[in-house]
């Protein structure tokens, strides 16, 4: 009897808790195409999103490579991350890109990745 009493105790109690749980999915807001015919400035659009993702905390001076700090970015991405001619398959697009399983920590936003899509398109300027 005790035994039995416990248990529905310890279901109630077990509800009780997961039934309080609330989970909030962010969705990020729909934007509007990049157009391609605006230039996109490595370092005032694209250099700034890797500190805004908090790439830096890994990519950094001493760090893992690529080093993505200040003054040191476009050379280490370019030309080793780049693919100019399939701009998709770069690395510096697909392997932090949201959707991929490749990177197991921070990632891209999905707007920040289709402007490092575009800049590559743009053929990925030191500007």
């Amino acid at each position: 009897m005790r035994t039995r009493q416990l248990l529905i105790l310890l279901v109630t109690t077990a509800t009780v808790i997961l039934s309080s749980c609330q989970y909030e999915f962010v969705v990020e807001p729909e934007l509007p195409p990049i157009d391609p015919t605006v230039e996109i400035k490595f370092a005032t659009e694209i250099a700034p999103l890797f500190e805004s993702n908090q790439c830096l905390a890994c990519h950094k001076t001493g760090g893992t490579a690529p080093d993505l700090s200040a003054g040191k970015a476009y050379a280490s991405i370019v030309p080793s991350l780049i693919n100019s001619s399939d701009p998709e398959t770069s690395k510096i697009y697909w392997y932090p890109h949201p959707d991929a399983s490749t990177h197991n920590f921070k990632k891209y936003k999905k707007a920040d990745a289709e402007l490092i899509l575009a800049w590559i398109k743009q053929g990925a300027k030191n500007n």
